[in-house]
C-alpha cells in the first residue's frame, strides 16, 4: 500500500460530515438570516462559500457506500439500515430546510443512498447482460427522480459510475468529477478519496445515521432562535 494514502474510511467519513454540516448551516441557518440574499452583503458571500464547501460532501458518502456494498457482509441489513434512518431523517430534513414537519416534494439524502445501493444489487444480479445493466441504472435514476431525493437521480448514476469504475482510480476520477462539475466544488472530494487506504478505521458505523437527523433537529432549532 502506498505511503501516500494515509486516509481511513473513518477519516473520510469525518470529512464528509464536518463538510456536510457546513453545508448545512448555511442552507438552515444562514440562508434565513436578514440580508442573506443582498449580494453585496459579508452574509450573502458567506452563505455561498459554505455552500460551495458542501459540495464536496455527497461524492465521499457515495464512495464510501460504494466500498461499504463491496466489503459489506449481508447487504439486505445495509439496504434495512439505510432505510430506517431515511424514514427516521425525513421530518427533521424537512424542518431543517422547509420549517414543516413533512413535504412531498424533497426528500432526504439516505434515500438516494439507499436507490443507489438497490441499483448496484440489481446491476450485479444482471452481470452477463448489459443492456439490463442499462435498464437497472436509469430504473433507479427514475425512481430517484420522481421521489426528487437529494440530488435525485444524478445521484444514482454517480454511484453507479463510481461502482462501474472502482478498479481504475484514474478514469474513476476523471469521469466521476465530469459528471459531478455541475456542482462546481464537488470534484474537490476526489482529492481525499484518492488518499484512501482501503482502510476501515475507526468503529463509527452508527455514528452518521445517528448525525444526520440529529444535527438537523439542532439546525431547525437555531433557525428558529434566530
Amino acid at each position: 500500500m502506498s505511503k501516500k494514502k494515509q486516509l481511513s474510511g473513518s477519516s473520510l467519513k469525518v470529512i464528509a460530515i464536518i463538510t456536510m454540516l457546513i453545508d448545512h448551516i448555511g442552507a438552515g441557518i444562514l440562508e434565513n438570516l436578514p440580508g442573506c440574499l443582498e449580494s453585496q452583503s459579508s452574509l450573502h458571500y458567506t452563505y455561498y462559500v459554505f455552500r460551495y464547501i458542501g459540495r464536496i460532501a455527497f461524492p465521499i458518502f457515495c464512495f464510501l457506500l460504494v466500498e461499504g456494498y463491496l466489503h459489506t457482509s449481508n447487504v439486505k441489513k445495509y439496504a434495512i439500515r439505510l432505510f430506517i434512518f431515511a424514514i427516521i431523517s425525513e421530518i427533521p430534513f424537512d424542518l431543517a430546510f422547509y420549517h414543516t414537519v413533512f413535504i412531498t416534494t424533497h426528500q432526504n439524502v439516505f434515500f438516494t443512498l439507499l436507490i443507489g445501493l438497490i441499483t448496484l444489487v440489481a446491476i450485479d444480479h444482471f452481470n452477463c447482460s448489459s443492456l439490463l445493466r442499462l435498464v437497472c441504472m436509469f430504473a433507479g435514476f427514475y425512481v430517484s427522480y420522481i421521489l426528487n431525493t437529494d440530488y435525485a437521480g444524478f445521484g444514482v448514476v454517480f454511484i453507479v459510475l463510481l461502482y462501474m469504475l472502482h478498479d481504475n482510480i484514474k478514469l474513476r476520477n476523471f469521469v466521476c468529477s465530469l459528471a459531478i462539475a455541475w456542482e462546481i466544488t464537488a470534484p474537490i472530494a476526489f482529492i481525499p478519496i484518492t488518499l484512501y487506504n482501503g482502510e476501515r478505521g475507526l468503529k463509527m458505523k452508527y455514528f452518521f445515521y445517528l448525525f444526520y437527523p440529529v444535527h438537523l433537529l439542532l439546525i431547525y432549532a437555531i433557525s428558529r432562535l434566530l
